[in-house]
């Protein structure tokens, strides 16, 4: 059998399941650990303090990971620093380094994407920006259209999103979201400002936030979580007088009762291949003539719609098809890592 090791957190906890048994602690490991066996793969979970960097030879080693949501996102930065190191050891990341960097990190988000997709094919434009300082002078040089929506980096649920209408609005969610206060390093800021003719005082709003393009009258989005070649879809309804969808159930239809334009499935697919993940989950949107992608994540997603969803697409080659949905969320985990690696033999060799 060939090897897996699976990076648990400091509760012993790995992965993202909605209505998990306890609350909140991730997948199942027996479940996941028999079905990777059933698939010939020997799984070994090792949490995050356990990991020996000098000990082991990490090269070709198949590695799966946990991500963490917890207040303030510190323990994602420790494991982004155990993960980055064993990559560059050598180590086969599932997904890649670059999913987890971009996990509940909107900034890398837009990274990524606009390095893999572009604009043509995930349809947004978006700007990123370390300080508000930098925004002013977007503005200054008129490069932002309104309306605009504006996102803090962090945070998932439509949190800290909001639609500005126009400078004064964009400059007012701008200074709420970024806003980094620290009362003394703001007293001395201010002193050495008068001390010293053409000081710059450092940014009192350094929270990283992004802008992306606002799609005007859309009554909907849809969540597409993909698990190999299986397409589970939720199309989730926008509330009057608001324009947010994400980690809303609201007026839901799933699975092929979601209403999806099929004629556009092919190109989120073409945009999951050219992301080279066993999973991801996509926040779509669709006006009629084009999709846009408004978030993509590969790593520590809601798996709710895999709930909601009775079955999913999959491309028989040479057309969308709907299956009845047979396995449960550790099931579909592990088919996407399975499926993965026969997509990518020369990993496995």
């Amino acid at each position: 059998m060939r090897k897996i090791i699976a990076l648990t957190d400091y509760k012993n906890h790995f992965g993202s399941k909605w209505k998990s048994n306890p609350y909140r602690s991730g997948y199942d490991q027996s479940l996941l650990k028999n079905y990777f066996n059933d698939n010939n793969y020997n799984i070994e979970f090792i949490s995050l303090r356990n990991i020996d960097l000098k000990a082991k030879d990490w090269k070709n080693q198949l590695v799966i990971y946990t991500s963490s949501e917890e207040i303030g996102f510190n323990y994602k930065s420790f494991i982004e620093d155990i993960a980055l190191e064993l990559e560059r050891l050598g180590a086969i990341l599932l997904p890649s380094f670059d999913f987890l960097r971009a996990n509940n990190n909107k900034v890398f988000m837009e990274i990524l994407r606009n390095r893999v997709l572009g604009k043509e094919l995930s349809g947004n434009h978006s700007r990123y920006y370390g300080a508000i300082e930098e925004l002013y002078a977007d503005i200054k040089e008129n490069k932002i259209e309104y309306p605009i929506v504006i996102k803090k980096a962090e945070g998932a649920m439509s949190r800290g999103v909001f639609l500005a209408k126009n400078e004064k609005e964009l400059i007012k969610y701008a200074k709420i979201i970024s806003r980094t206060p620290h009362l003394k390093a703001e007293i001395k800021e201010k002193i050495r400002k008068q001390k010293h003719n053409g000081y710059r005082p450092e940014s009192s709003y350094q929270a990283k936030f992004i802008t992306q393009t606002f799609i005007p009258n859309l009554t909907n989005d849809w969540k597409v979580l993909i698990y190999g070649n299986h397409y589970y879809i939720l199309k989730r309804g926008i509330k009057a007088n608001d324009f947010r969808a994400s980690g809303s159930h609201y007026n839901y239809k799933a699975g092929s009762k979601s209403e999806f334009p099929l004629h556009k499935l092919d190109e989120v697919k073409q945009m999951f291949e050219s992301l080279n993940t066993p999973h991801l989950s996509l926040d779509y949107a669709y006006d009629g003539e084009r999709g846009y992608v408004h978030e993509i994540q590969g790593v520590f997603f809601g798996t709710s719609t895999l709930e909601f969803c009775p079955d999913y697409y999959t491309h028989n080659g040479k057309e969308w098809v709907v299956e009845k949905q047979q396995l449960d969320q550790e099931g579909e985990y592990v088919y996407s890592i399975v499926h993965y690696l026969k997509q990518h033999s020369e990993l496995i060799k």
